[in-house]
């Protein structure tokens, strides 16, 4: 009777997740031999050993199958089983409905339903209202002196409603338990955003040279950037960095005396992934960060990345974590056509405990200092069975610790990576800009992968600048930032981007004067007092998001149709039954993707979505503008890429 997909082989690591408050579908295949109707249940164990069971419902598609969906409130490992039973109620009211009407069998069909009735009634866990109801029922069928009466008594919705809430069982199976991980709200709920805090209070001195700025001097930056309404502010590496094959300004091969070299080239003198660069304080310092961020109310993600300068105390001590050439040289990093001489990529063969054992001291560390975040640089270049101890054993210890995976790799392996444990994942996102692109990717990781991969969709990075950024102008930076904010529940930028930098290296996605090898001084205030930044732009986004709990989700995301190849429509909906106002809440997306011109076409939108019937009107109100519209399911839209490329609209009550 009961055919329940399988759990996710392997270790803890790979199992099915989700985050607290997540609305989670739960999907069964369930039938059974012959014509009788059948009922399904899942039932839930919590991580406190609560047991709660639940209706699944028949999708109604012809292929047997069920789902329901359930919002988990609880972090931590939950357990389910799906339970399948002959429906005796709906078996009979189907039979029933058909016989008496065509006049077969209505004395036997009176006579199942009487005893149906009285069965139902004396269980005792029943309530008292419901047993007297179905008592009365039993007796109107018995006496029913002819087919329209007993027809009445098969057709009574209150009827129905007592069985749909406690259905009469016979013949019940059970699958087997299975596991579902549930994570920290932020593990899947979030908007980052990126700074280098060298760069925050770096100056010109008299001579020319730039001084790094501090921890203390990055900290006055934090609350201009939880006034943007970000939540997780993600720090570059901030360790020691090498000198030999220091890289100097855009990539250059040769560094002046005062380079400040990449942070990814970790390790000098003074320490290694455990230490903190000397120009930017001390470990007081850094606690001290991560205080005034939390005071902001914000949280702190450091760059985890497992490489190492040529003067990382590594390459002395412990020489078999790399690869040595036949020459007796230490290989470094390249990705082509892409070379790294001033970093050393980690071999995990030489010693895997030794590396284990000293990674999880590192990560231990930050830790201690009040890291509850890591960004994970190039995850998809280490061994899988590495992420999963590593992600097991750290959340076995620490179970709010995340980690964002940088996998811009292939499909398998950054699903893979999603499979081991990371809470998060780079995606594809940034390379997708054409409307069938996007239409696809949405569509995939609200659907296909959101059992294990939760996207955060960055619209930059520093080594990211797109060409749709590059030769797009603002507009541009409006419609990125504008999907990325609404489609999915986690979404970063990289400092920068409110001040539309878009000026690229020749030849490279990267931008020129790449802040990875020079420090930046950049005007925040001054582009806000001549409103030249998009930051107040940003920050009404992320108010919306606050406001509106349906972008707080992920499986929500359906796509609709428009008439123009340059317009995306996507609609997010959230039931009141799950949304914390105890409202419904539905947001449509309508974007303009050509930053280039005014785009007007008809929009079709599937309203069932949310509850209105098809050619019924409704209200809607834009969250950008604050303009206001009466809809149906076909509507006209214009939108200027040169002022709102992008309609963020809420669906208000009906005219």
């Amino acid at each position: 009777m009961l055919a329940p997909a399988p759990a996710l082989p392997g270790c803890d690591g790979l199992l099915p997740k989700a985050f607290v408050g997540e609305v989670v579908p739960f999907r069964v295949t369930a039938f059974r031999e012959g014509h009788g109707r059948i009922g399904v249940h899942v039932r839930l164990r919590s991580p406190a050993g609560d047991e709660s069971l639940h209706r699944v419902l028949p999708l109604g598609d012809g292929f047997d199958r069920w789902r329901t969906d359930i919002a988990l409130l609880e972090q931590g490992d939950w357990t389910y089983r799906f339970e399948a039973f002959a429906d005796d109620y709906a078996t009979w009211r189907h039979a029933a409905d058909v016989k008496i009407e065509a006049g077969v069998d209505v004395a036997v069909m009176r006579t199942l339903g009487t005893q149906l009735f009285l069965r139902a009634a004396a269980e005792s866990e029943r309530p008292a209202a419901q047993r007297t109801a179905l008592r009365r029922a039993a007796k109107t069928l018995d006496a029913a002196g002819d087919p329209a009466a007993a027809l009445a008594v098969v057709r009574d919705e209150d009827l129905a409603t007592i069985f749909r809430d406690r259905p009469l069982q016979s013949l019940a199976t059970a699958g087997g338990e299975l596991a579902l991980r549930v994570e920290r709200e932020r593990a899947g709920v979030g908007a980052w955003y990126e700074f280098f805090p060298r760069s925050e209070g770096a100056h010109r001195m008299p001579d020319g040279a730039i001084r790094s700025g501090t921890f203390r001097t990055a900290a006055k930056r934090l609350p201009a950037i939880a006034e943007m309404g970000f939540q997780v502010v993600y720090l570059p590496p901030i360790h020691p960095i090498g000198n030999t094959n220091r890289k100097g300004p855009n990539n250059t091969l040769t560094a002046g005396p005062n380079d400040p070299g990449s942070p990814w080239a970790i390790g000098a003198d003074s320490g290694g992934h455990d230490a903190i660069h000397p120009d930017l304080g001390r470990l007081a310092d850094f606690r001290a960060f991560v205080k005034a961020a939390e005071a902001a109310g914000l949280e702190v993600a450091l760059d985890l990345a497992l490489q190492a300068s040529p003067d990382h105390p590594w390459v002395a001590t412990h020489p078999q974590w790399f690869t040595t050439l036949p020459d007796g040289s230490i290989a470094y990093a390249e990705n082509p056509p892409k070379k790294y001489q001033d970093i050393y990529p980690i071999d995990f063969d030489g010693d895997p405990e030794g590396l284990r054992a000293e990674v999880l001291r590192v990560v231990e560390h930050w830790i201690a200092q009040g890291v509850r975040i890591f960004r994970v640089d190039n995850p998809h270049t280490k061994p899988l069975w590495f992420w999963e101890w590593l992600i097991r054993t750290v959340t076995g210890a620490h179970p709010d610790v995340v980690f964002l995976a940088e996998a811009f790799t292939r499909p398998a392996p950054l699903h893979a990576l999603a499979r081991a444990g990371f809470q998060q994942s780079y995606t594809y996102f940034t390379w997708r800009n054409t409307k069938p692109e996007l239409e696809e990717f949405l569509t995939g990781v609200a659907n296909d992968t959101a059992d294990f991969l939760r996207p955060n969709l960055f619209v930059n990075t520093p080594d990211i600048l797109t060409e749709y950024l590059q030769f797009g102008g603002r507009p541009a930076y409006r419609i990125r930032a504008a999907i990325a904010a609404t489609a999915g529940p986690s979404y970063g930028v990289y400092a920068g981007y409110e001040l539309y930098e878009n000026v690229a290296r020749p030849g490279s996605e990267e931008n020129l004067d790449n802040e990875k090898y020079e420090y930046k001084l950049r005007d925040w205030e001054g582009a806000q007092a001549s409103g030249d930044s998009l930051a107040p732009y940003l920050r009404r986004l992320n108010e919306i998001r606050a406001e509106h709990p349906a972008l707080r989700q992920l499986r929500n995301l359906t796509v609709q149709y428009s008439d123009d190849d340059a317009i995306l429509v996507y609609v997010k909906h959230l039931d009141a039954a799950f949304s914390p106002t105890g409202r419904a809440d539905t947001v449509v997306v309508v974007a303009n993707l050509d930053p280039h011109s005014v785009r007007q076409t008809m929009i079709h939108l599937d309203t069932t979505i949310f509850g209105v019937r098809p050619g019924d009107g409704y209200r809607v109100r834009d969250l950008i503008t604050g303009a206001e519209w009466d809809w149906t399911d076909h509507n006209f839209v214009r939108l200027d890429a040169f002022a709102e490329p992008v309609h963020v609209v809420a669906v208000e009550a009906g005219p």
